[in-house]
């Protein structure tokens, strides 16, 4: 079964993860960032992963939340992938979200990249600094052991490019992840690990 539950308990937050690769796109989430709350929603939707996510802040630092979120979430990723047998390793997905174009391609690879070409001009949407989007990714990329990509190829709204960076991610991730039929006991991979 590729589901596990993390937890990361720091000085500043509390973080509780429940994560199901083989779910149905359900979700429970209360990070206290109500519209982060909503991208990890479409998020947890778009890849069809099960998650519940609860965070206690005791700094109240939304920076905090959002870099302790993606710490946990991209390692249960990692746990819940195993020996990362029979999965396709590669993931591409193009999002539209009305004006704005967003482009994510992940490669589920050991190997720690991440980069977020998007032009964001405003500061805030909603209670989420968008400062945080680019960190947030780093972050994830760090804990789940992959490369990831992510490029706005159109836009203006920031809720719509931020949006569909989640969106595409997900499915993108959710086609990385997925067993290739073909080869469900082979590591993707001449080194014979990633």
């Amino acid at each position: 079964m590729r589901k596990c539950i993390k937890e990361r308990k720091t000085s500043e937050t509390e973080v509780y993860v429940k994560l199901n690769l083989d779910g149905n796109g359900e979700y429970k989430i209360n990070t206290g960032i109500k519209f982060f709350d909503h991208m990890l929603e479409q998020f947890a939707l778009h890849s069809n992963f099960d998650i519940e996510i609860n965070v206690i802040s005791h700094d109240k630092d939304n920076h905090h939340i959002v870099e302790d979120v993606a710490i946990t979430l991209g390692s249960a990723i990692k746990e819940s992938l195993g020996d990362k047998k029979g999965i396709k390793r590669y993931g591409e997905r193009t999002i539209p979200m009305d004006e704005a174009l967003v482009s994510s391609i992940v490669d589920i690879s050991g190997r720690i990249f991440s980069k977020v070409t998007a032009e964001i001009k405003d500061e805030k949407t909603s209670d989420f600094e968008t400062v945080i989007v680019p960190h947030f990714f780093s972050s994830f990329a760090q804990s789940a052991l992959m490369t990831i990509h992510i490029r706005m190829i159109d836009g203006f709204d920031t809720h719509h490019i931020i949006e569909a960076i989640f969106k595409s991610f997900a499915r993108a991730l959710k086609e990385a992840v997925s067993i290739d039929l073909k080869n469900t006991d082979k590591i993707p991979s001449t080194k014979g690990i990633i």
